[in-house]
């Protein structure tokens, strides 16, 4: 009979170790799946165009080319990176940036980041998109909203006429600060598109690219240190822009110039998205260059060897592989530039016929 007691309670511990073991191993497995997709994705982050980002789209500036992209249709919140398009906004439609603007009531104590204004201060729109595009100030972006619309909604309604303009298709402000609304939305490709309009801007970049900043304060000037550490850390860097909200996660938009060429990367929702960004734009550095296909003035021949004079210059950013795979074809008066039977250029050209004996 007590060997059989001892039996019972050993069966009884070995029962409860397993159930616990059980539970445990539940548990783990339960946060690994929460985690999942991110882990996955960050671990697997070293090949080339790789990324942990929910959305992602990197975008040569000149020519509006896609070069890596991840869910970049997807639409999603993407916080502070909305000021992009607020700043390019603001100079689209204010034709002295130097005008002193006493700031509005309404942009005083707003929630979430700051330059701290106060009641009655005055600022020129110049120092408050530096508070803007440098500290993210919630308030900078109320203030200038107000500068140049009769009201925030209204100034929104001015950004999505500029986004409808340049082609973004799927987003939506509502607020110029970006933060949280069902209604305030973009994709990845769709902000890398914007930002690469704005990138063209050369009043935006001077100021997206700038460390810090020294503006006008109450009692003393405020010094506006930029949140973009690429800015100090990765050669060529020239912006853009830095957002996050609890919701959202963390967003990025950043910027680099080499050799005269600018690519902008976006990644909305992405943990590490300095490291990301900057790997990014390096392998699009290491991968893409821009390269003379047409110039104007000078004879080319097509496929089909008929020869022509280019009216135009025309550069696009190609691997080595894709420049060997380049396929041009003269129609009447139009040169047609194709890669992998997509058309990348039309353009006018002066037709010359396939009389390959004439000079060049």
């Amino acid at each position: 009979m007590l060997n059989n007691n001892r039996m019972r309670k050993v069966w009884w511990r070995v029962g409860v170790l397993v159930l616990v073991t059980a539970l445990l191993a539940g548990f783990f497995a339960g946060v690994m799946w929460l985690a999942g997709t991110r882990v996955t994705a960050y671990v697997n982050a070293t090949a080339v165009g790789d990324t942990s980002a929910r959305g992602m789209c990197t975008m040569d500036v000149a020519t509006g080319r896609v070069l890596f992209a991840h869910n970049a249709h997807q639409t999603m919140g993407m916080a502070s990176t909305t000021k992009v398009v607020t700043a390019l906004t603001v100079l689209e439609n204010c034709q002295d940036l130097d005008t002193k603007i006493r700031v509005a009531d309404a942009a005083i104590g707003i929630e979430g980041s700051s330059i701290y204004l106060q009641k009655g201060e005055e600022l020129t729109i110049r120092e408050l998109l530096y508070g803007l595009m440098l500290r993210s100030g919630n308030d900078a972006a109320v203030a200038l909203a107000l500068a140049i619309a009769p009201s925030v909604a209204d100034f929104a309604t001015l950004m999505n006429q500029t986004a409808v303009k340049y082609g973004a298709k799927n987003t939506h402000f509502v607020n110029p600060h970006g933060l949280d609304d069902p209604e305030h939305y973009t994709t990845a490709y769709d902000l890398a598109l914007l930002s690469a309009v704005a990138l063209r801007n050369p009043t935006f970049v001077e100021i997206c690219s700038a460390t810090e900043k020294r503006i006008t304060g109450v009692n003393i000037p405020r010094v506006l240190i930029n949140k973009n550490k690429l800015l100090k850390t990765l050669d060529g860097c020239i912006g853009v822009k830095t957002g996050y909200t609890k919701k959202t996660g963390r967003s990025f938009v950043g910027a680099r110039e080499v050799d005269g060429q600018k690519i902008v990367c976006v990644v909305l929702n992405c943990g590490p998205m300095f490291p990301e960004s900057a790997q990014l734009l390096k392998d699009a550095d290491t991968l893409y260059h821009n390269k003379a296909v047409l110039a104007a003035e000078e004879i080319f021949v097509d496929k089909n060897g008929v020869k022509g004079v280019a009216l135009t210059d025309f550069s696009y950013p190609l691997t080595q592989d894709e420049l060997q795979q380049l396929e041009m074809i003269i129609v009447e008066d139009t040169v047609i530039v194709r890669l992998n039977g997509e058309t990348i250029y039309q353009g006018a050209c002066v037709n010359l016929g396939n009389d390959l004996t004439l000079n060049s």
